[in-house]
């Protein structure tokens, strides 16, 4: 289990015993009432805290800003059981629940500064004038993530407590905790996006300029032959170098694979032989972006490119209960086993060692080590490469499928 993962847990558990006690001890007030099958007071208290966490945490995954503030506000307040509660970064209040906020705002501002300055909880007397403002106490707990305190969470109370401050400052770092794990994701996407950007880095000048002089021969001979593969290329670039998602589905990766095989039958004519086998109810399966164009790239080059004789690339695509099974499979020149290991660590120079190194860590990042890449190959014995996808993964999704042409 990571670091992370860790003070998630211990943080979980403190949030239980600390803010279980205050609002444990609401329930028994409320007395006998139709909840009573939920269990003890204990137990009931125990299902409020972990259910209100849980709508707090979907806002604060998404980082620190005034809207997932302003939504996981009421819920950290409904939490601590407080008369107001507010988040601040680290020069302006974010989010304020409860009353107070008309003549509090400047004033709890200068106290998350001193705040600032220490890094550790205060809890500090809010000196209010107004004599019916509830607001007479304060517990200022710092807010982290990896790049030090992001800001505040003010819990006010009508009187000093011990118990108020020790919850104030556990709900605070569960809330850092979310805080690092959105910190986190975005860390992953922006990973993510740089090896997609290696990928099409390997759509190289000389990849293009073969297309379209291919493209070119049939100009004059066979116009309509011509518009089409120029169609198929402009498809092509277009979902290669598309912007948004970092997943798609089978469907549209197969699509774009055949696209670019039209483009390389265009080029190497008969000598590509090219055969698909898709079962149609795995179609639907979101997987991650560009993540089998590049075993099929890497097929074409080493059956054709690397060899003057012909070449069947076999892409096969079944239902295999709760997973997807897809083979790409060509009969071409093969590798050392010992070499394509050494490509799979990242070792090795080249596009082929790019490509396949590059999907293999993602398949690993998405899914776990269990799913990355199983390549069978040998010198002169051709390369079959199988891939498994989970039909269902929690945070797996696809945009919006490619229109039909």
């Amino acid at each position: 289990m990571t670091g992370t993962g860790i003070a998630a847990l211990v943080a979980a558990g403190a949030l239980l015993l600390l803010v279980g006690v205050a609002v444990g001890r609401r329930v028994e007030r409320r007395g006998p009432g139709p909840d009573l099958d939920l269990g003890t007071p204990v137990e009931r208290a125990t299902f409020h805290t972990l259910h209100t966490a849980s709508l707090a945490a979907p806002p604060l995954r998404a980082g620190l800003t005034e809207d997932t503030a302003r939504k996981a506000s009421r819920r950290l307040r409904s939490l601590l059981g407080t008369e107001a509660l507010c988040l601040t970064d680290r020069v302006s209040v974010l989010a304020w629940d409860g009353p107070g906020l008309d003549h509090h705002e400047h004033r709890v501002m200068v106290k998350v500064a001193e705040m600032l300055d220490s890094g550790r909880s205060q809890s500090v007397e809010t000196e209010c004038e107004v004599l019916e403002c509830p607001l007479r106490w304060a517990v200022i707990a710092p807010l982290t993530g990896e790049e030090g305190v992001l800001g505040a969470l003010v819990a006010y109370g009508s009187r000093e407590s011990a118990v108020l401050v020790r919850a104030a400052t556990e709900v605070a770092r569960w809330v850092s905790v979310q805080l690092e794990l959105a910190e986190l994701d975005r860390s992953r996407t922006r990973l993510i996006e740089a090896e997609i950007r290696a990928l099409r880095a390997q759509i190289s000048p000389h990849f293009i300029f073969n297309s379209l002089a291919a493209i070119a021969s049939f100009v004059r001979t066979d116009p309509e032959r011509a518009r089409e593969l120029l169609l198929e290329f402009a498809d092509f670039t277009r979902y290669s170098f598309r912007r948004h998602g970092e997943f798609t589905t089978l469907a549209d990766e197969l699509r774009s694979i055949e696209q670019y095989l039209a483009l390389a039958g265009a080029r190497f004519g008969d000598r590509l032989l090219v055969t698909l086998q898709i079962a149609p109810e795995v179609l639907p399966v979101a997987l991650p972006f560009l993540c089998l164009q590049p075993l099929v790239e890497n097929a074409v080059k080493h059956g054709l490119e690397d060899s003057p004789d012909e070449c069947r690339v076999i892409i096969a695509a079944r239902d295999a209960g709760a997973e997807a099974m897809v083979t790409i499979e060509d009969d071409g020149v093969g590798m050392d086993p010992g070499v394509l290991r050494r490509l799979l660590a990242g070792e090795h120079g080249g596009s082929a060692g790019i490509g396949l190194s590059n999907v293999d860590d993602r398949l690993r990042q998405v899914y776990g080590d269990e799913y990355g890449l199983v390549i069978e190959t040998g010198v002169g014995a051709g390369m079959k490469i199988t891939v498994r996808i989970p039909k269902y993964c929690a945070g797996v999704h696809s945009g919006p499928s490619r229109r039909p042409r």
